[in-house]
């Protein structure tokens, strides 16, 4: 809990569960350490280096068999997050993407509020995520909704992380929200003057053995984040491909990729360095899927590299047509390539400029002003506490 005579008196952070990556996590990151002195807890943690010697509480699922089948733990996930021990808490924020908004304390109930990435899609939008068509989840949906809409009342305030997520919000919980828009590490990548020459010797050479224009698409190779789409871009324009990232899908992309008109590359799992490399160094980054926000088109855009985006979703709001990418019907192969040649010709300096407006220090402000505006003895604005690892 928080040290005595702190800014943060009292206060929890809260996240559903804790992978080694992830747009929700690098969220939790920034607010853990805008908030130093507050607790974490997370139904389990993959990821138990990410904060350093800084505990983080877990609940019973993360020593059961469960953590490892989310399918499975989800019916079960709502009623976990009841009744944690005591913590005397003055406040609690929810990172929430599932059900972590749903979390109580025994005791003397804290006020409690919501950062909401979305209204967990599994149950309210399967249509927005295959993994909602899994039977297990399919059976316990049409239950768990008036439950969640029950639940999704008893914060003080929420904050949703794009208008397209508010929206959401309001069809789900007729509730509204205030839209803060996720932090991004705008500082971080743009105060290394060029990301190759932070390269390992191998990722160098794996840099430069790419095509001198190329389409990168990266991402988990997840089947919502559609990098076939990625494939089928540069198939458009007649341009080379270069896919990074990691995940169960790998195998069908290979498979996709082979029977392309165009060379494509796969970058397996690269670290951030890398990652950012590549956005230096592509034409263009496509983002294909319909997300809540999208963190990577704003990490290209930091980098300069301008994005085409899908005109539906989150991403919608963090990319200015004209300015640092394009906005494209991605079902249909004109639009795309059209996307393509528009966002190719762009200013990269001023990509670079547009990412400003998503750094992590915003983000935090904003947080503690929306938190102090409801009454959250969170104190007054306060500078990150350094870097957290990603």
């Amino acid at each position: 809990m928080a040290r005595p005579g702190s800014a943060d008196v009292g206060g929890v952070l809260v996240h559903e569960w804790l992978a080694r990556t992830g747009g929700s996590e690098k969220v939790f990151e920034t607010l853990a350490a805008g908030f130093p002195d507050a607790d974490l807890l997370c139904l389990w943690n993959d990821a138990p280096d990410r904060f350093g010697t800084r505990p983080v509480r877990e609940t019973w699922l993360g020593r059961s068999p469960l953590r490892r089948h989310k399918a499975m733990a989800l019916p079960i996930m709502p009623f976990v997050w009841r009744g944690r021990p005591a913590g005397g808490y003055d406040w609690v924020l929810a990172s929430t993407h599932l059900f972590a908004h749903h979390v109580s304390f025994a005791g003397p109930a804290a006020p409690k509020f919501a950062y909401v990435h979305t209204p967990a899609r599994y149950i309210w939008n399967p249509e927005l995520d295959a993994r909602g068509s899994a039977w297990a989840v399919r059976a316990v949906s049409a239950p768990l909704r008036p439950l969640d809409r029950r639940r999704a009342k008893e914060p003080v305030a929420l904050a949703a992380n794009s208008a397209f997520v508010r929206e959401r919000i309001a069809a789900a919980w007729d509730r509204d929200a205030v839209v803060i828009h996720p932090p991004v590490e705008v500082e971080l990548i743009q105060g290394v003057p060029s990301w190759a020459d932070e390269l390992a010797a191998d990722e160098r050479e794996l840099l430069d053995s790419l095509p001198g224009t190329f389409v990168l698409g990266a991402s988990r190779f997840v089947p919502y984040k559609r990098l076939d789409l990625v494939i089928a871009a540069g198939e458009s324009a007649g341009v080379p491909v270069v896919i990074a990232g990691s995940g169960p899908l790998r195998d069908e992309l290979v498979q996709r990729a082979a029977r392309a008109t165009v060379p494509v590359r796969f970058v397996d799992a690269p670290r951030d360095a890398l990652l950012f490399a590549l956005y230096e160094r592509a034409t263009v980054y496509v983002f294909p899927p319909v997300e809540d926000f999208g963190i990577m088109p704003v990490e290209a855009m930091a980098c300069g590299c301008p994005v085409v985006a899908n005109r539906e979703g989150g991403a919608s709001e963090s990319v200015r047509p004209g300015v640092s990418g394009e906005l494209v019907d991605v079902a249909s192969p004109a639009s795309v390539r059209d996307g393509l040649v528009r966002a190719a010709a762009l200013d990269r300096r001023r990509v670079r400029e547009h990412a400003v407006r998503f750094r992590r220090e915003r983000f935090i402000d904003e947080i503690r002003t929306w938190l102090s505006a409801h009454g959250a003895p969170v104190g007054g604005p306060a500078r990150l506490d350094g870097e957290q690892e990603r």
